[in-house]
């Protein structure tokens, strides 16, 4: 989508993760002034305040998130602007059938909290789009980090560490690829699909700013953690690992979006 005009509230130039994800979003979704809107796991808001500036007053913005903090700071950046965008904690895993239909349905880095059955709920979200419309979804998809996993994998190796090995490529067979996507996509029936990847590189210093990293300790080492029994060894083999930066840089994520359009007719 084009924007043509200065915007207040545009995606925050400072966030090094979720605005390059909503940036491919929004190049896949095709919005309208009015256009209703559902955006599921909205976060923080973005890209929530974008999207409800330009479906405009006669359009309406639904976006939800289990996250009660979430939508707590959703609403005290909104105060009362926006009045035609509404944030409500809710699960899109358990959406109730009274949910009207939307023109459009979105989110941002959303697709990787549909496990562990993603076909079961895109076809259950996707029951809430009209005919007609748009479905986008943004995820970090398979081959993420890749440099990172295989320098866990070596480590575990070097240590014998069978069972944890097992468990790091279960973790790892289980991320969806773009391949997925468009299968699934297909698989409901949908229309005019596309699915695209875009690399983004993370950066990150050796040791503690590795192994504290907001994106990566908060998220993606915690994968990595939770397939060790021993914490005390988790906690050895990272720190390892985290010394040896340099040797498994660059650290890049693969951004996925995923589009189509629901039959215009059943």
């Amino acid at each position: 989508m084009q924007n043509n005009h200065t915007l207040q509230w545009p995606l925050p130039a400072h966030d090094y993760w979720s605005t390059p994800f909503a940036e491919l979003l929004l190049h896949h979704l095709d919005l309208f002034p009015g256009a209703s809107v559902l955006d599921i796991a909205c976060g923080g808001g973005i890209p929530a305040f974008y999207i409800a500036e330009h479906v405009g007053p006669s359009g309406k913005v639904y976006a939800i998130d289990s996250n009660i903090r979430q939508i707590t700071r959703c609403l005290v950046t909104q105060q009362h602007d926006l009045p035609w965008l509404h944030f409500e904690c809710a699960d899109m895993k358990a959406l109730p059938r009274t949910l009207p239909t939307f023109d459009r349905i979105c989110g941002n880095l959303s697709f990787m909290f549909f496990r562990p059955d993603r076909l079961g709920v895109l076809r259950q979200l996707i029951t809430h789009l009209k005919p007609g419309g748009q479905v986008v979804l943004t995820f970090p998809s398979l081959g993420t980090f890749d440099s990172i996993w295989n320098r866990i994998d070596q480590e575990m190796a070097s240590r014998h560490l069978t069972q944890e090995r097992a468990a790091l490529a279960e973790y790892i067979a289980k991320r969806p690829s773009a391949q997925d996507a468009h299968k699934w996509l297909s698989t409901l029936g949908m229309e005019r699909i596309e699915v695209s990847e875009w690399p983004l590189e993370i950066q990150s210093g050796p040791g503690s700013k590795f192994l504290h990293h907001p994106l990566l300790r908060g998220g993606f080492l915690d994968d990595a953690y939770e397939c060790f029994t021993d914490q005390e060894l988790a906690d050895d083999v990272m720190k390892t690992i985290s010394e040896d930066l340099e040797k498994f840089s660059p650290l890049i994520a693969q951004r996925c979006a995923m589009a189509a359009w629901q039959r215009s007719t059943p």
